[in-house]
Order: C-alpha cells, then sequence, then structure tokens
C-alpha cells in the first residue's frame, strides 16, 4: 500500500507505517498533487482537501480516503462509493476538545478574558462586570457527539440544557442522561442564555443563524459557534453585535477560511479562534490512531469500523 498524506496530518502512528508519502501542502499545489495521486493506494486528508469525482478519477489505485476530522462537506461521499473507495473518519475523537472549546469560548465572552486582557497590557484597570453560566439555559444545535461532550462539560453549572436536532428523538437514553430536553429550534433560540452550534454546512443548515433567527434571541445572550461557518449569517451576525442585539459571539469557524477578521475587527463583544476546536495533541492522537487503524484494516480486508460510506470491508 502506499498512503498519502496531503494535509497537516502526522505523527507516531503514522511513522510507525512503511511507504507514507508526507506532503503536507499538496492539498493547494495541483501540479505536485496529479503527480501524487496516481500511485496512492490510501490518501490522507483534513478539511481542506476537496475530494471530488475529478479528484478520484486522478487516482485510479485509491482504495480508502482517511479524513482527520469529522466533518464530511469536503467529500464527495456519493463519488467515492462509485469509485468503490472507502471513506473513513474518526467520528467522535474529537468531541472532547471540541467541547471544551465551546465552553472556553463561552467563558472568554461571557467573563470578557480576551478585553481584559487587551485592557491590562495596555494600561488600563477597567474591572468591567461579566455574567455567569451557572443558573442559566444553554441551547444545543445539533445533539451529535460534539453537543454531549459539551452538555457533559455543563453538568457542574446548575443550568437547563435546550437540544434542537431534527435527527434525535425526545426520549433518546443517552441525552435523558445528560439533562437534555429535545424541543424545536425557536425555542432553542428564544429561551436560551447561551447556543451553541453543533452542525455541518449543508443546504439545510446554511443561514439557519441569519437575521430573523438572531432577532429572536435575548440581547444578553452569547452564541458559539464550533460547528460550521456557513451556518451564521456572518454579517446578519456583525450587525447584532454591534447593535447590541445579542450579547456576544465565540466563533471558532467561519463562513470562509481562511477568513480575515474585517467584519468583526472593531467588535469587543466577539472572540475569534482559526478553526481549532478539535485540534489538541490529544484528540489528533486519536484521530491519527484511528486512521491507521482503519486503513490497516482495509488492506487486510477487514471490516472497517469508523467507515462512512457504502464500503464497509
Amino acid at each position: 500500500m502506499s498512503i498519502l498524506i496531503i494535509e497537516d496530518v502526522f505523527g507516531p502512528a503514522f511513522a510507525a507505517l512503511t511507504d507514507v508519502v508526507y506532503e503536507p501542502t499538496a492539498f493547494n499545489d495541483q501540479e505536485l498533487l496529479e503527480k501524487l495521486l496516481p500511485n496512492a493506494t490510501a490518501l490522507v486528508v483534513r478539511n481542506r482537501t476537496q475530494v471530488t469525482s475529478s479528484l478520484l478519477n486522478k487516482a485510479p489505485n485509491l482504495k480508502i480516503v482517511a479524513r482527520a476530522g469529522v466533518g464530511l462537506d469536503n467529500i464527495d461521499i456519493d463519488a467515492c462509493n462509485q469509485a468503490n473507495v472507502a471513506v473513513v473518519a474518526g467520528l467522535g475523537a474529537n468531541a472532547i476538545s471540541v467541547g471544551e472549546l465551546t465552553l472556553g469560548l463561552a467563558l472568554t465572552v461571557a467573563r470578557n478574558i480576551s478585553m481584559h486582557h487587551q485592557g491590562m497590557t495596555s494600561g488600563k484597570w477597567d474591572r468591567l462586570a461579566g455574567t455567569e453560566i451557572s443558573g442559566k439555559t444553554w441551547g444545543l444545535i445539533g445533539c451529535g457527539a460534539t453537543a454531549k461532550a459539551t452538555a457533559k462539560l455543563l453538568q457542574g453549572f446548575d443550568l437547563d440544557i435546550l437540544g434542537f436536532d431534527p435527527f434525535v428523538k425526545a426520549d433518546d437514553p443517552k441525552l435523558k442522561a445528560l439533562n437534555i430536553q429535545v424541543t424545536d429550534l425557536n425555542s432553542v433560540l428564544t429561551r436560551s442564555d447561551f447556543v451553541s452550534i453543533h452542525v455541518p454546512a449543508s443546504k439545510e443548515t446554511t443561514h439557519l443563524i441569519n437575521e430573523q433567527a438572531l432577532d429572536s434571541m435575548k440581547s444578553s445572550s452569547i452564541i458559539i459557534n464550533v460547528g460550521r461557518g456557513e451556518v451564521i449569517d456572518e454579517a446578519a451576525l456583525a450587525k447584532a453585535l454591534a447593535t447590541k442585539k445579542i450579547a456576544g459571539a465565540g466563533l471558532d469557524v467561519r463562513e470562509q477560511e481562511p477568513s480575515d477578521s474585517s467584519l468583526f475587527k472593531d467588535l469587543t463583544n466577539v472572540v475569534l479562534t482559526p478553526h481549532v476546536a478539535g485540534i489538541t495533541k490529544e484528540s489528533q492522537s486519536r484521530i491519527n490512531q484511528i486512521l491507521v487503524d482503519e486503513i490497516v484494516r482495509k488492506f487486510a480486508n477487514q471490516p472497517l469500523q469508523y467507515a462512512v460510506g457504502k464500503i464497509k470491508q
């Protein structure tokens, strides 16, 4: 087998294998990519490589695509199915990391940590009051692995947790165990003091949080996005933050990535991070091991444990 890694995915698990080609910038170098793809039997990517039918046509020996992360919006699953190429992803392996940053962003915005730091380093001593998370209502948009990890971390804050997800049942025992009350989107938006987004980009979720949705939220509310940037209409959000329609926002993902911060550069009630919610040393180690194990299983003709397409072996 020949394993081709074309984004920044590496570590001891991959280093232990033979016949690994590591070209972390090849995703952005079409000429290099076209030279490498014909020999690849396994392809490892993050979220910047577009795995399309065009790419697959240039990789005639490809048997498996391994996605380091959980979002699949950059991979054409149907095209992979048609090409008889398995797709695997470390679903859930970075949920703890995402949950921790979700809470971190919420605390940073609620307690004005970024603004206080900037003030202190410029010689100011402004003891602006923040707001507590405890005793409030937290709304989850999406009730998958990262949302459940967030809810688990919130158990010590003595708050109510609402959840919206059309793909889950209200009596799901895993959600009940985390005290997540499944309800509709409008209830999550209008009742919550904190709202965190945990859904992928799709036709149904693009600009799910638009001007109308933001207008329905409490003026004291804070929104956190660790799902996909396309879910929020950023122009509408910037306006809502500037006019104090909502109190604050923490964005780990953006509509366009990489992105600039021009929409938010003059706002003090927003905190930005560069799509790092799922990236910790621990999560990357877990994901890498999952991907390596799946690649080994594929070429040993064993059942795949993390397959997301139709090819399961």
